[in-house]
């Protein structure tokens, strides 16, 4: 058996394992919008960038698969033929100028491979496309609040704080369920800045079937968006060690049509009219110009 049946038969062995991972998420990956018990894969995807995230991730797993399976065929080789009784008289060769080529050569080139789409990935998720709706995330000790600019029918913010485990209804997530969610519409560019409370510490925003994660710092204006291609109800966490009450600020957005979401930004202004935000929103400042 040479070298070259060897790297065949690895390779045909990892894209086996590769369409067995394929089929596994494609069983597993039925937590629309959270978590499933005995989950173990990504929750569903409803926005590209998530889906992006996900085929990184199974493409550079199939290839660390791939190299595991090579390097393990030749570990089984070099036991079997090379051993002392099978090879009594070693080769007195410690130099091969080929070999070595090639082990420099060729990990650089397996990085080059991971880092193309790793830099595309980085790209769309850091270059904010034009939004049709931009609102804000802010983090407190220990609740999410929520800004709605005036410039786009809002004017109105909101703190959204996690229902007691006592006070939920058949339905509810414990852990995740809040007594106020944010809304947006589906199909529609969300952009979203996070900042947290000056006076706080820091967290982090995140809703995985969104793709999204980003740091809420004091004091910092930090920006990430969204398009939501699916109506449902979708759960993050703080994934910060921000305090005590860490985890118990969850995360929830509701995707609706956009008539339910005109509807609900009437009924808004009059529930949140009494807790008006001041003029600290800017819906047009930039990250960028913070940063």
């Amino acid at each position: 058996m040479n070298l070259r049946k060897i790297g065949q038969r690895a390779a045909f062995a990892a894209f086996g394992a590769g369409a067995l991972i394929s089929s596994a998420t494609a069983v597993m990956a039925q937590g629309m919008g959270h978590a499933e018990p005995g989950e173990i894969d990504f929750q569903a995807p409803v926005t590209s960038i998530a889906r992006e995230i996900q085929d990184l991730h199974f493409g550079i797993l199939l290839m660390i698969t791939a190299i595991t399976l090579f390097v393990l065929g030749l570990l089984v080789v070099v036991i079997w033929k090379f051993n002392e009784r099978a090879n009594p008289t070693p080769s007195r060769t410690t130099h091969h100028t080929g070999l070595e080529v090639a082990w420099t050569v060729v990990p650089i080139l397996i990085l080059v491979v991971m880092a193309i789409p790793s830099f595309r990935l980085l790209t769309h998720e850091l270059v904010i496309p034009k939004a049709d709706i931009t609102m804000k995330a802010v983090g407190k000790q220990w609740a999410w609040s929520y800004e709605y600019p005036k410039s786009e029918n809002g004017g109105f913010d909101f703190i959204s704080s996690m229902v007691p485990e006592k006070q939920l209804k058949p339905g509810d997530l414990r852990l995740l369920t809040v007594d106020n969610e944010a809304v947006v519409p589906v199909n529609k560019t969300i952009a979203l800045q996070v900042t947290a409370d000056p006076s706080g510490v820091i967290h982090s925003f995140v809703i995985q079937s969104f793709g999204i994660r980003v740091d809420a710092v004091p004091g910092r204006l930090n920006e990430t968006w969204f398009k939501a291609e699916r109506e449902g109800v979708y759960y993050g966490q703080c994934s910060k060690i921000c305090g005590k009450d860490h985890a118990f600020m969850p995360i929830v957005f509701r995707v609706v049509s956009e008539d339910a979401y005109k509807q609900w930004l009437v009924d808004a202004k009059k529930k949140f009219a009494s807790v008006a935000p001041a003029d600290s929103f800017a819906a047009n400042d930039s990250a960028d110009a913070v940063r």
